[in-house]
């Protein structure tokens, strides 16, 4: 992330009228108690108005940096975020003078209250405090016991069986993305990140165990290539994985943001992670080239389609993605005579339209030579994009006969539906070669 000097943090305008702060002054006094007694799990602000327009955000989370509690502030804009490390104290003046200039919410969530401060529609703030029911029991550790930890001074909780993660976080790539601090303990507000990470790298392992990567040398690189890498939390776990289980890495992580390419190549050269890069570029345009591992993880619409076709193309072993954004088909669905009464409400349209996407994809994978699952990736609680489409090839192709069934099936869902065009079928016909 970004770290703002004095001289880019973002402008500020004049705090509200004395007489309009008498709820604000409330917020930020609930939480500056959450941070004195310890309770205080996330606060975010949002609904900026004026002042840079692709701001979206603020999001702050408790950090412990050289011994010393901070929060750490992150503005969210739509192409980056800029962060910014501050003392308690100054971090909460900060917040306080950031309420109504531009920002007209503020959610602060505790151990024991969710708190809502906003403005309404006539210019008035209004505060609503909501007590949260207290946690059940649970044998559960690591990332789930973090996300609500107990005061400092309550004795740990004993359990009969501790759940095992694919990951430690004692891993140092963990640390310098802000996952764990400096004693290697996980940071509350990275909970839900956590668990994606060990679901993500349980997939990926047992899709190896299953793929023709099993029976590879250990000595003969394992090439990955990961289009829209963000922060690279995955990029960096797939290497870790890669190493641990006696492989070469040789893992190129893709995405379209200059400063994200940036900081995570000084991540990877800090630690001296080899088989591991950054370039910026996106699917469309980066060079192309043999493929072992084709990752793509919420690529926009039809992006993931170039996606699947350059691992299909690249001869991939694994093709993995978290489709997002499904707006290819939705624009072309009829609504067929029987689904008529179902398909006149739009967000039943919308998902049938995204169902309808994954599938056609799930079965010209098959059609070219892979085994595919689509599935739930991890619970919707974490996110909102949950799933994900697994392909792993088959060790022999399909024989002719089963490959046009597939390809028939496709035609039908197309002719029920009215669809006249997808984009990795059109990629297909267009010369992508079968993985041999």
């Amino acid at each position: 992330m970004t770290q703002a000097s004095p001289a880019e943090h973002p402008a500020r305008s004049a705090p509200p009228e004395r007489s309009e702060r008498t709820e604000i002054d409330r917020f930020v006094a609930r939480l500056q108690a959450s941070l004195d007694d310890g309770s205080f799990q996330r606060l975010a602000l949002g609904r900026p108005q004026g002042g840079e327009p692709t701001l979206e955000k603020l999001l702050a989370r408790r950090v412990a940096l050289r011994g010393s509690e901070c929060l750490s502030l992150v503005w969210r804009h739509r192409s980056k975020d800029i962060t910014k490390n501050l003392p308690l104290t100054e971090a909460v003046e900060l917040v306080a003078s950031l309420i109504g200039a531009p920002f007209h919410h503020g959610h602060l969530v505790t151990r024991s209250h969710d708190i809502q401060l906003a403005m309404g529609k006539r210019g008035q703030w209004g505060l609503r405090v909501g007590r949260l029911p207290p946690a059940a029991p649970s044998t559960e550790t690591g990332a789930a016991a973090a996300a609500d930890p107990a005061p400092a001074d309550a004795p740990a909780a004993a359990h009969d069986r501790q759940r095992q993660h694919a990951l430690s976080l004692g891993e140092p790539f963990l640390a310098e993305l802000g996952v764990t601090d400096g004693q290697q303990r996980l940071i509350p507000a990275m909970a839900r990140k956590w668990r994606q990470i060990n679901k993500f790298v349980e997939v990926l392992d047992h899709a190896i165990a299953q793929s023709p990567l099993a029976a590879r040398a250990a000595g003969e690189p394992v090439r990955v290539l990961d289009f829209g890498a963000g922060r690279g939390y995955l990029t960096f776990a797939v290497q870790q994985r890669l190493v641990a289980a006696g492989r070469v890495p040789d893992i190129v992580g893709v995405e379209l943001r200059d400063d994200l390419v940036a900081q995570c190549n000084g991540v990877a050269q800090r630690l001296g992670l080899a088989g591991l890069r950054f370039d910026a570029g996106d699917v469309r345009s980066h060079a192309s080239g043999p493929i072992d591992i084709m990752i793509a993880l919420h690529a926009c619409d039809i992006a993931t389609d170039v996606a699947m076709h350059r691992g299909v193309s690249g001869g991939a072993a694994i093709i993995v993605c978290s489709p997002c954004c499904h707006k290819e088909l939705r624009p072309q669905l009829l609504a067929p005579a029987p689904l008529r009464p179902m398909l006149r409400h739009g967000i039943h349209m919308t998902e049938q339209a995204e169902m309808l996407t994954d599938t056609l994809r799930a079965l010209l994978l098959q059609s070219v030579g892979y085994d595919t699952q689509v599935f739930e990736f991890v619970s919707p609680e974490h996110t909102a994009k949950n799933k994900m489409v697994l392909a792993v090839r088959r060790a022999q192709p399909l024989p002719a006969a089963q490959q046009q069934a597939l390809r028939t099936q496709v035609a039908e869902l197309k002719a029920f539906y009215g669809v006249r065009t997808q984009t990795l079928e059109s990629l297909i016909d267009a010369g992508a070669a079968q993985p041999a």
